[in-house]
């Protein structure tokens, strides 16, 4: 919480004095669904202070990226095995979301939010697992619909776009 309320306090601050038109942001789509999580608060806080500042800008949600399926695998260990909610997702290659973010700063504010995602749905275990198996990690993955993500209890449709879109 300190870091994302500082940090963006001090660019609000400092983009305004510069005359800055313009501040893109990269949140995560289910943000304002998973405030139980600690990180997520710390997102919503950051993008309240985005709406409520003088600077034009646009904030950018994505999807998870595929690059984070160690991470998000790391993060639900239990007992020696991956558990996780079979819920959907719709995840995004990282290289996508750099040129979205790209496009959307170029671009006009949108003094909003815009969602993007990749093309294909999965169930959260499924893709961990898929994705362990692809880089040769043995661990198991359970479908949990008891586990948390990242402290937080998840829905059928809490990580996907608002509408379940295709890639932009």
């Amino acid at each position: 919480m300190d870091f994302f309320v500082t940090s963006t306090t001090n660019l609000l601050k400092y983009g305004e004095e510069a005359g800055v038109g313009h501040i893109v942001a990269l949140s995560v789509v289910g943000t304002e669904r998973l405030a139980e999580s600690a990180y997520f608060r710390a997102k919503i806080a950051q993008e309240r202070l985005l709406k409520g500042s003088k600077l034009p800008y646009s904030i950018v949600h994505a999807t998870q990226f595929f690059e984070f399926v160690k991470g998000i695998a790391g993060s639900a260990m239990n007992d020696g095995k991956v558990h996780l909610a079979p819920v959907l997702i719709q995840p995004i290659a990282a290289d996508d979301v750099a040129k979205a973010v790209g496009h959307t700063a170029v671009g006009e504010p949108l003094n909003s939010t815009v969602e993007i995602a990749g093309q294909d749905k999965f169930k959260l275990d499924e893709l961990i697992r898929r994705g362990l198996a692809a880089i040769g990690d043995p661990r198991e993955v359970v479908a949990d619909p008891d586990a948390l993500y990242f402290g937080a209890r998840l829905s059928e449709r809490t990580l996907g776009p608002g509408r379940w879109c295709e890639a932009r």
